[in-house]
């Protein structure tokens, strides 16, 4: 029942940053977008492990790897 009630706090949040996320990334404002996006695909990437969902593991593992690349690139690149 706890695990249950954890995956279902992390998949609201992690809808939630990534909504807002999109919003901000929409808005032009960098790098608060990317940043937001990164940690809204944490939290999905976390239940999707818990879940043991191979196809939401590698949508949101991909999505969170192309935040954080996409910060790199630009800050390092």
């Amino acid at each position: 029942m706890e695990n249950n009630r954890v995956n279902q706090w992390l998949e609201w949040l992690g809808t939630a940053i990534l909504i807002l996320g999109t919003a901000v990334n929409s808005l032009g404002y960098y790098p608060q977008g990317p940043i937001l996006l990164c940690f809204g695909g944490v939290c999905w990437l976390t239940v999707s492990i818990r879940w043991r969902k191979p196809s939401l593991i590698v949508v949101n593992g991909i999505m969170m790897l192309t935040a954080v690349a996409g910060l790199f690139w630009h800050y390092f690149g």
